[in-house]
């Protein structure tokens, strides 16, 4: 099935507010939230659609009357988020598991085992060339430690996209820029809080072994 994800202009306008403004928590939250929502969407199957002004967190709703709230990127934060949007496409563009298949449900799997948390929305795409991409999002306001995930393949996870780093205006947490995933495809991260992990599979790359001295190479 084809099919489209767009935000609505008529879910931002006639007294609804803006997408910032119907985020809940503080200013910092908000835009979080918002990395977080569009990053999940990107991640998604489907094409997506943004409307204007969402792209840097417009405060007031939109009005065909006038022209957008442009001055805000004069703010850093509301700058951060316009970057992070830009990176966004950047990285989608460059990743064809997120929409090289987008309508065939065998490009798709949900990923939740072993840990279960209600906060937690995990998922791979696939493209015709055996490359993955999973997205792990974290919806919570705090961040998640030694949450284990069990991952389509094992060996080297590169953290390509994380909705939480500090040149976004996020608080930083992360996992160093990769995640090992053991044998059976288990790795153990941190999930930043309000946040989004978009983790590539490199099936070049392998995990250190243990030799009979003791001593870890890479092969």
């Amino acid at each position: 099935e084809n099919f489209i994800l767009p935000i609505s202009h008529d879910e931002v306008v006639h007294g609804k507010g803006s997408l910032f403004a119907r985020m809940p928590g503080d200013h910092w939250q908000k835009l979080a939230n918002m990395r977080a929502f569009l990053a999940y969407m990107w991640g998604h199957p489907g094409k997506q659609l943004l409307f204007m002004g969402q792209e840097f967190g417009q405060l007031s709703e939109w009005a065909e009357g006038r022209g957008l709230d442009w001055w805000i990127l004069d703010q850093p934060s509301h700058a951060q988020l316009h970057s992070f949007v830009a990176t966004l496409n950047s990285v989608y563009k460059a990743q064809s598991s997120l929409w090289a298949r987008d309508s065939d449900g065998a490009a798709f799997s949900r990923l939740g085992a072993p840990s279960w948390n209600p906060n937690v929305v995990a998922f791979s795409r696939r493209d015709w060339h055996g490359n993955t991409v999973v997205v792990v999002c974290n919806f919570s306001g705090v961040p998640v430690h030694g949450f284990a995930l069990d991952l389509p393949e094992s060996g080297v996870w590169h953290e390509i996209l994380n909705s939480d780093a500090q040149e976004y205006g996020g608080s930083g947490v992360g996992n160093l820029g990769v995640v090992h995933a053991g044998e059976s495809g288990r790795a153990t991260m941190v999930l930043p809080p309000l946040g989004v992990l978009w983790l590539q599979h490199d099936p070049q790359a392998h995990l250190p072994s243990q030799t009979s001295t003791g001593r870890l190479l890479l092969p």
